[in-house]
């Protein structure tokens, strides 16, 4: 496993998802318990979470409860894992995702993840969605101030433009540490974003980095190419989109969901995959 930076903590390259073990489909508890396993085997130091992983309207904080429990029942170490969790986002239990940025809101969001998480800190803490009713100077302000208290060990959002990047990080005084936004071979708005970060020196981390490429390889006519390059080396598109994204900055940390533990170890083996100028260049 290759290593990159979150702040001054280091993490594997490739990070894992947590969403799909708590969302709509998602597996029985004990599959979602041996997928973590099996990131934690493969070198995967990195875990990002959500309070709005969830299904159902009462069971709010059900993927960071999961991963606590994995995080327990796992034999090795896991003292150097990052488990990243994210406020402001919610579930009502229908299906639809709603926003709340107040200040108040967060605070109380970040409490109750540290308890499910088990934790007096949170590793990385971050914003989740911008919330239109209120103003996001208020809403990372609630998030510096858990950073200040020490409830939180670093900061970082997301879904987050350029003009907000650079508001956080002035109002967290320069300690704005990740960006998490949606990046991938047919999402590329975020291209802006990650060459700030780049320029920035802070971590940006893609979620959702294997869109528009299903497991079973079957690419839109766009993206062909990623095919074909996996073909010549023996390996999964997936893993060459991976690989892909990693060459672009070595601020970039994709956390590909997953709820299969052959799937997250496919996604693992791209930090390891090195791809050749040409190549790159014919992915775009």
């Amino acid at each position: 496993m290759q290593y990159r930076r979150i702040g001054e903590v280091h993490v594997s390259a490739i990070g894992l998802g947590g969403m799909p073990m708590s969302i709509e489909g998602r597996p029985d508890e004990a599959r979602s318990i041996a997928t973590v396993h099996a990131a934690l085997d493969a070198g995967v130091t990195l875990i990002d979470t959500a309070d709005a992983y969830h299904l159902l309207a009462g069971e709010v904080g059900h993927n960071e409860t999961l991963i606590a429990k994995a995080l327990a029942s796992y034999g090795g170490d896991t003292s150097g894992v990052l488990v990243a969790t994210k406020g402001g986002h919610l579930r009502p239990g229908d299906g639809s995702w709603t926003k709340n940025g107040s200040p108040e809101y967060l605070k109380q969001a970040c409490e109750a993840s540290l308890k499910r998480l088990g934790v007096d800190a949170i590793g990385l803490y971050q914003f989740h969605r911008p919330d239109p009713t209120v103003e996001y100077a208020d809403s990372v302000g609630a998030i510096r101030d858990l950073l200040d208290e020490g409830k939180i060990r670093m900061a970082g959002i997301s879904n987050a433009n350029p003009e907000q990047i650079l508001l956080a990080n002035e109002i967290l005084g320069g300690r704005l540490v990740s960006v998490q936004n949606q990046f991938s071979p047919r999402f590329r708005s975020s291209e802006p974003e990650l060459e700030l970060c780049d320029r920035l020196g802070i971590a940006f981390l893609p979620w959702s980095p294997l869109g528009g490429i299903s497991r079973a390889g079957e690419l839109g006519s766009a993206h062909d190419e990623f095919a074909r390059v996996a073909d010549a080396h023996g390996v999964s598109p997936q893993q060459v989109c991976l690989a892909w994204m990693l060459a672009k900055s070595d601020r970039v940390i994709p956390i590909p969901g997953s709820s299969r533990p052959e799937t997250i170890r496919d996604s693992a083996a791209a930090a390891d995959l090195v791809l050749t100028a040409d190549e790159l260049a014919a992915l775009g």
